[in-house]
């Protein structure tokens, strides 16, 4: 065998097991959120849960607004991070006892169930429509 070729078969095994590693991760980040916790239901049944249950309470600028939230997200993750978002949003929809879901629900909803890391997208999408940030700023913290 030449030796171009030994190093490419070292490099091409050391390529694919960190690209396994990388996997195993998310599969078993996944298959964590899976596992019923004390009350039997999971932490993907309880967002599927809320989401059901409110989503007779989303007029359409409210979806379009969410849509406009997670656009920064990359495609590949827009459906989890979307899903995950609405189940927060849902779940403080069903909490307050809400007959719709409004523009203050989505804000606290999105803050609730994303990184500190993703605030700052939202900030500045919420300066670009003039939406008062005062109000939201315990939550930030």
């Amino acid at each position: 065998m030449s030796e171009w070729f030994m190093w490419f078969i070292v490099f091409w095994s050391i390529f694919l097991i960190t690209v396994m590693f990388i996997g195993g991760y998310f599969m078993f980040r996944k298959f964590l959120k899976r596992l019923p916790k004390e009350d039997g239901k999971s932490i993907l049944d309880w967002q599927d849960h809320y989401i059901q249950e409110t989503r007779h309470l989303w007029p359409d600028e409210k979806k379009q607004l969410l849509e406009e939230l997670v656009e920064p997200v990359p495609e590949l993750f827009r459906d989890v991070a979307r899903e995950k978002i609405a189940g927060k949003i849902g779940q403080l929809a069903l909490e307050r006892e809400a007959t719709t879901i409004t523009e203050e629900l989505i804000i606290e909803g999105y803050i609730l169930a994303t990184p500190k890391r993703d605030h700052k997208f939202l900030r500045k999408k919420l300066k670009e429509k003039n939406i008062d940030l005062t109000t939201y700023q315990h939550l930030f913290s």
